[in-house]
C-alpha cells in the first residue's frame, strides 16, 4: 500500500473517496434513524408510508445513476463529483424544512419555525392529509438528495480507474468503500442524539452540511495524476502500468476520446453481467441500511438510543470488509490469476457468507445480539462483494466508459432495491395487522424471516449468472 520510492499521492486521492462515502451513507442514513421515533409520530406515518419514501428513493436514485454516470463521463471527474455532492448535501438539509411546508400547505402559515410547525399539526383533524402531505414532501426531498448521490460511486469508481492499477483497484475501491461502513457506524451513535438534543430537523441539517466542507478539499486537492504536481514521475509509471499491458493484447485500439452512448454499453454482455450482479445484491444491503433499525424496534421493542449500540457493533464488523479488497490482489500475485480471475473467486467466497441470513431470526430468541452480530458478517460480506464487482467494469472496459457502465449497473442495482425495500414495507405491515404464521414464526417476525432468507440467496444467484455471461478475462478493446 505504501512505496516511498514511488510515491502515495493516490492514497490521499482515496482518503477523500473515503470520506465523501462515509457523508454519502451519513445523509441516507438520518431518515432511517429518525423516523420511527421522531417523526413518525409526528406526521402519523405507517411502515408502509416509510416503505413508499424508501422505495421511492430507490428508484430515484437508480434512473438517476444511469445519467449520472453519463454526466461524470461528460463533465470529467472533477467537476462531476462537485455537483454531485452539492446537490445531494442541498436534498439531505431540505429534509429538515419538511414540518414547516407541511404545516404551510395545510394551515396556510408558513412562517413558523420548527416548534412552531409541530405545534400547528397538532390541530389538524385530518391525519391522512398530514400523512399525504408530509410523505410527499420527504419524497420530494429524497428525489433532490438521490440525485445528487447517485453521482458518488460514477465518479469514485473513475477516480480509482485513473489512479490506480488494475491489480490495486479492488483494495483502494474496499477502503473508499469502507466510508459507507463507517458512515452507517458513525450514524446510529450520532444521528440519534442529536435528534433527541436538538430536533429531528437539525440531525438532517448538520449531518447535510458536511459534504460542503468536503467540497473545498476536493477542489484543491484532486486533479488529474499526469498534471498533478504532487504525482512523481515513478508514480505515474506505477499508476499507468496497464496501459503497456494492455497494448500488447490482440486486437488492442488505443482509448480515444469519443464519447461513449448507452447502445454502445449494451452490445456487451460484461455489461448485462455487472448489472445482473448489482440488481441481484444491492437490495440486500440498502434492506439492511433502512431496515435494521426498525427491525429492533419491532421485534425487540428498543428505541433509536436503544438500539444505537447493537448498530455500532453490527456496522463495526461489515469493516471486515476491507479484506475483501485485499483478497483478489492475493490471488493475482500469489496464485498467478488474472485480475478478473481473482475478483470473481473472492467473490464467490463473499457469496457464501450471507446464507447465515437464514438463521438470523431463529437464533434471535436466544438473544438480539445474535442476528445483530449475523446481519453484520453479512453486511460485510456484502461490501466485500461491492469492492469487487465495481472494479469488474475497471477491468474490462476502458476509463472514458467506468463511469456510464457503473451508472448502468447502479439502474439495476436501484430497481432491485425499490422492490426489496417497497416489498418490505407491504409485508410487514400485512404481517402485522393479519399475525399471519409462517415457519413457526408469527406477525411482523414472520416478515423478517421471509425477507432474510431472500436476502441469504441472492449473491450465489447472482455470481452465477454473472460467470456463465463472462466465464473468462474478456477485457473491451473496441468501444
Amino acid at each position: 500500500m505504501s512505496n516511498p520510492k514511488i510515491g502515495n499521492y493516490r492514497w490521499s486521492i482515496c482518503a477523500l473517496l473515503f470520506f465523501a462515502t462515509t457523508i454519502n451513507y451519513l445523509d441516507r442514513q438520518v431518515l432511517s434513524l429518525t423516523w420511527n421515533d421522531f417523526i413518525a409520530p409526528e406526521f402519523h406515518w405507517t411502515n408502509n408510508d416509510y416503505g413508499n419514501i424508501t422505495a421511492l428513493f430507490s428508484i430515484f436514485y437508480a434512473v438517476s445513476l444511469l445519467f449520472a454516470g453519463k454526466l461524470v463521463d461528460l463533465l470529467d471527474t472533477k467537476k462531476g463529483f462537485l455537483w454531485a455532492i452539492g446537490v445531494w448535501s442541498i436534498g439531505a438539509c431540505l429534509h429538515a424544512f419538511a414540518g414547516i411546508a407541511t404545516s404551510g400547505w395545510i394551515t396556510g402559515n408558513w412562517f413558523v419555525g420548527f416548534e412552531g410547525a409541530k405545534e400547528a399539526i397538532k390541530t389538524v383533524n385530518d391525519t391522512g392529509l398530514v400523512i399525504n402531505v408530509s410523505v410527499t414532501l420527504f419524497i420530494f426531498a429524497r428525489f433532490v438528495l438521490a440525485v445528487g448521490e447517485a453521482g458518488n460511486f460514477p465518479a469514485a469508481i473513475k477516480t480509482t480507474a485513473e489512479y490506480f492499477p488494475k491489480k490495486d483497484r479492488a483494495f483502494a475501491t474496499s477502503i473508499f468503500n469502507a466510508g459507507a461502513t463507517v458512515g452507517a457506524l458513525a450514524a446510529p451513535i450520532s444521528i440519534p442524539f442529536i435528534a433527541e438534543a436538538f430536533g429531528w430537523e437539525m440531525s438532517f441539517i448538520i449531518i447535510g452540511a458536511l459534504g460542503f466542507v468536503w467540497m473545498g478539499f476536493w477542489t484543491f486537492m484532486y486533479d488529474k495524476p499526469e498534471n498533478h504536481t504532487k504525482v512523481s514521475a515513478a508514480e505515474l509509471e506505477y499508476i499507468q502500468q496497464d496501459d503497456v499491458a494492455d497494448s500488447k493484447l490482440v486486437g488492442y485500439v488505443p482509448e480515444t476520446t469519443t464519447k461513449v452512448t448507452f447502445k454502445d454499453c449494451f452490445r456487451y454482455k460484461q455489461t448485462w453481467a455487472f448489472a445482473f450482479g448489482k440488481f441481484m445484491t444491492d437490495g440486500v444491503w440498502w434492506f439492511f441500511l433502512f431496515w435494521t433499525p426498525a427491525y429492533l424496534s419491532s421485534v425487540y421493542e428498543m428505541d433509536s438510543t436503544e438500539a444505537a449500540f447493537p448498530l455500532f457493533i453490527l456496522y463495526a464488523i461489515t469493516l471486515l470488509s476491507i479484506i475483501g479488497g485485499w483478497l483478489p490482489t492475493y490471488f493475482v500475485d500469489k496464485k498467478g490469476m488474472n485480475p478478473y480471475e481473482g475478483r470473481m473467486r473472492a467473490m464467490l467466497i463473499f457469496a457464501f457468507f450471507p446464507l447465515l441470513a437464514l438463521i438470523a431470526q431463529p437464533l434471535g430468541h436466544i438473544s438480539y445480539w445474535l442476528p445483530v452480530i449475523i446481519i453484520g458478517i453479512s453486511g460485510a460480506a456484502h461490501q466485500a462483494w461491492s469492492a469487487n464487482i465495481f472494479t469488474t467494469v475497471g477491468d474490462m472496459f476502458p476509463k472514458k466508459a467506468i463511469a456510464t457502465i457503473t451508472g448502468i449497473g447502479g439502474l439495476a442495482g436501484g430497481l432491485g432495491s425499490t422492490l426489496i425495500n417497497k416489498g418490505s414495507g407491504v409485508l410487514f405491515d400485512y404481517t402485522k395487522e393479519t399475525d399471519m404464521a409462517f415457519m413457526g414464526f408469527k406477525g411482523i417476525e414472520a416478515g423478517y424471516f421471509i425477507i432474510f432468507s431472500i436476502c441469504a440467496v441472492c449473491y450465489l444467484i447472482g455470481w452465477s449468472v454473472m460467470k456463465s455471461l463472462v466465464p473468462k478475462y474478456s477485457p473491451i478493446t473496441d468501444l
